[in-house]
Formats: structure tokens, C-alpha cells, sequence
């Protein structure tokens, strides 16, 4: 991590979840020698828990991986407490079977409660004294004060940049003589009411939140590489009930958004438009769908048990009727990803590069689909596997719960060590969430 996001997030140690910059993980080291860690990634389709601990020569090994069927879940919210709560539980079980071990804090992802990335520009007079961490750290809680709005929760509180008596361009003040002292903040923040209802539901599967960390932001902590985040990336983290974007540039997340259309809504078009089962519908967009048709799809017939009727009431349909429902949708989707970029105003700082990511990302053809769109560079995210990651959890679709890990083996431990220094944060999310719960359960 740079200096830069050392200082900036002192104010959040103690919750352990300020938004913060990219740090050592990427070069495949890890900050945090012993203990252990726990993502938990909450998605639509799937739940996910690795467990993981950082080695003795600084490397992260993965013990164990749960996976288990989402339910309760919809849109990266819970929809339904004993369903969600059940699925949470399954996840975790099988992850602390494998790893002989209970875990009591996760760090898991957030891509509910509509997210949304705001810029603020923040000035300190210090009256010709040298700016310290105390500074810094006076900047970020006016940033976040001034940010705060009726209903919402402040997740990320992210430094992009400090000015000395108007020189922009510093990466860290600390030590500077001046008259004033600016940050430009990258806020992200969610609706509390949807923050509470995940709080509680993992409460009643007794785990605590560590962490609350932006969908895309995890999956970027995994996929990039460093290039990229300094030159300017756009992450596309395709999951089954959302699509995320998150830009990078200057080695800094500078934006993230969520869109309600993921996965599932091709499953749905599917099963709708063949009058199946969404279970068959989903086993058909895995093993034949495509985003493009060609001359051999017309002939290529496919059976679909009818929706509704016995075993023996089977139709057949041309793969290219399948492929005429997928591709739809999924233009659809990078249109709505290229319109938020455009209203983002973010322009070179997008970058000519996508990096896309989740489950429904590996459709054939997806990476072709979304260059023509967003006339970018795409390739296919795939996390470097950690230690102990098995051959199955490498892939785009882990691209969010390995950054998970990363983050609790980097970050949020660089968050706890400047708690330790003695700088205590106010009670901010993760702690009204706590006292909220305490009064309630």
C-alpha cells in the first residue's frame, strides 16, 4: 500500500473498513504473519467462504473453500432471513469442516444496497505547521461528515490525492510546512436500511462483519495488475443477480456502480422464452449458450423439457433461438455499463482496458460482445491462486471472494495497525451496526 493510504485511513482502523488503495498483495505478499481470515462473498446465485491465514514467509494460503447454493438472496440482498441464513451457514460449514476450525468475523462483499461513488474535495488550515497523520486523519472525518446523507452509509472514504497551499499532486503531505492543506475523497456509500438486514442475517448465523468491501473493488484487488491500475482499468464483475463496475487508475479506485441485470435475468429470459424449467434453463446457457450464432446453430437441435408437463414432453429448438435470446440481454447490460461510464464523466481515467470478471463472464463469446460495445481492450479476469486454492476456485468466477482475502490479509490488517497507534475512530458503520443488532436481538 502507498503512504498515501496509510494515512488517509487511520480513522477507520478500528472498523476495519475504509476504502483503500491497492497495497503489497498484488506482488504475492502479505502483511498480516499469522491468524485467521475469512471471505465471505454473498451473491445471488452462490455463496462463497474461503478461509484462509497468511504463512510465516509472507505468503497467503487458502485452508479451505464452502460453496453453496444462494438462497434468500436477490439482487446482492437478503430477500428472505431463513433462507439466506441457511445458505450463509451451509457456505461456512463446509469451509470450517475442511479447515478444522470456527470462524467468527468475515470479511464479506457488499453489492446491495445501491452503491454509489461520490467525489469531495476537503480543506484543512494548519497555519503554517507541518501536516502529520493527525491531519490527514481530520481530513478524512470532514470528508466523511460532509458526506453523510439521510438513510445512507458512508462504506468507503477513499484519499485520492492532497494539495499543499494550492500544489496539487501529493502523494503524502506528512511533514509538509503549510498554510492549507486539500484532499480530493473518493466516498462510496450504500442505503443503511438493506446494510442492516445483511448485519442481521449474518448475526443470526453468529458471525460478525470484519469488513464490508465493494464487489468490484474485491474483484479488481484480485485480477489486475499493477499496470493497470496505475494507467486507468474498468473492472466488469458479471455475478448472477448484478453487474459491478469499478475503475482504477492512478492506482486508486475511483469509481464503482452496481446495475440490477446479472446472470439470472439470461437464465430467466431462457426459461421464459423456451417455456422450460430455470433449471434447465441455466444447465442450457452453461453447457450451449454463446453470444454469437453461426451457420451450424440452425441445424444443431437442442431438447427442452417443456415447463409444466411429464418427462416425455420434450421440444426441439435450434441452438440459434438460444443464442437469439442471450445475446439480448447481455447487450443490453454493456450498453447500461457504457451509459453509467459516460454519465460518470470519467473519460480517459476509464482507460482503453476492461477486465471482466464473476460467473457470467466465462459465456462463450462475452469478451468479444463487450469490445464491441465499449470499444475497449477485454480479457478475462483470473486471479493469481493463492496457495491451497483448488484448480475450481481459480477462475473469473472467484475473482470477489480471493480479493476478499487479499483485502483481510493487507489492508484490513494495515487498518488494525494504525487503530493500534492510538488514533480511535468514532463510531461509524460497522459500529452502529453492532449497537443496532445488540438492541434488537
Amino acid at each position: 500500500m502507498n503512504e498515501l493510504s496509510r494515512a488517509g485511513v487511520a480513522e477507520a482502523g478500528a472498523e476495519g473498513r475504509a476504502g483503500l488503495s491497492i497495497g503489497p498483495a498484488a506482488r504475492g505478499r502479505f502483511r498480516r504473519a499469522s491468524g485467521t481470515l475469512a471471505a465471505l462473498d454473498i451473491g445471488s446465485t452462490k455463496i462463497t467462504c474461503l478461509i484462509g491465514r497468511v504463512e510465516s514467509d509472507g505468503q497467503l494460503r487458502v485452508l479451505s473453500v464452502g460453496q453453496h447454493r444462494a438462497r434468500g438472496i436477490r439482487a446482492g440482498s437478503v430477500v428472505d432471513f431463513e433462507q439466506a441464513e441457511a445458505s450463509i451457514r451451509a457456505a461456512v460449514a463446509q469451509a470450517e469442516e475442511l479447515a478444522d476450525m470456527q470462524v467468527r468475523e468475515v470479511v464479506t462483499n457488499l453489492s446491495c444496497g445501491r452503491p454509489a461513488s461520490h467525489r469531495l474535495d476537503v480543506r484543512l488550515t494548519l497555519g503554517g505547521h507541518a501536516a502529520d497523520q493527525n491531519a490527514l486523519r481530520r481530513i478524512v472525518l470532514e470528508g466523511r461528515a460532509r458526506a453523510y446523507a439521510e438513510g445512507r452509509e458512508i462504506i468507503h472514504a477513499l484519499p485520492l490525492g492532497y494539495a499543499v497551499d494550492g500544489t496539487e499532486g501529493v502523494k503524502d503531505p506528512r511533514g509538509m510546512v503549510c498554510e492549507t492543506l486539500s484532499a480530493r475523497l473518493h466516498i462510496v456509500d450504500a442505503e443503511v436500511g438493506t446494510l442492516r438486514n445483511l448485519a442481521s442475517c449474518l448475526a443470526r448465523c453468529d458471525l460478525d462483519i470484519e469488513a464490508l468491501v465493494a464487489a468490484p473493488f474485491a474483484a479488481g484487488l484480485a485480477a489486475l495488475v499493477e499496470d493497470e491500475r496505475e494507467l486507468g482499468v474498468t473492472v466488469i464483475d458479471m455475478g448472477g443477480g448484478t453487474t459491478s463496475l469499478a475503475v482504477f487508475a492512478e492506482g486508486q479506485l475511483q469509481h464503482t456502480d452496481v446495475i440490477p441485470v446479472g446472470g439470472q435475468h439470461v437464465t430467466n429470459d431462457i426459461a421464459r422464452g423456451l417455456s422450460t424449467t430455470i433449471a434447465h434453463a441455466e444447465r442450457m446457457k452453461t453447457l450451449h449458450g454463446s453470444t454469437h450464432a453461426v451457420p451450424e446453430d440452425e441445424r444443431e437441435l437442442l431438447p427442452v423439457p417443456l415447463v409444466g408437463e411429464d418427462d416425455h414432453a420434450i421440444a426441439k429448438v435450434p441452438r440459434s433461438m438460444l443464442v437469439g435470446i442471450i445475446r439480448p440481454r447481455l447487450e443490453e447490460t454493456f450498453e447500461l455499463v457504457r451509459e453509467r461510464l459516460e454519465d460518470a464523466g470519467l473519460g480517459r481515467a476509464a482507460g482503453r482496458r476492461v477486465v471482466l470478471t464473476g460467473g457470467a463472464s466465462q459465456l462463450i463469446g462475452v469478451r468479444d460482445l463487450a469490445a464491441q460495445i465499449l470499444d475497449k481492450q477485454v480479457r478475462h479476469g483470473r486471479p493469481p491462486s493463492p496457495r491451497g486454492l483448488p484448480d475450481s476456485a481459480s477462475g473469473p468466477a472467484f475473482a470477489v471472494p480471493v480479493g476478499l482475502l487479499v483485502w483481510a490479509a493487507t489492508e484490513g490488517q494495515i487498518a488494525r495497525d494504525l487503530a493500534s497507534t492510538g488514533h480511535e475512530a468514532p463510531p461509524g458503520l460497522l459500529g452502529r451496526l453492532a449497537t443496532w443488532l445488540r438492541e434488537r436481538l
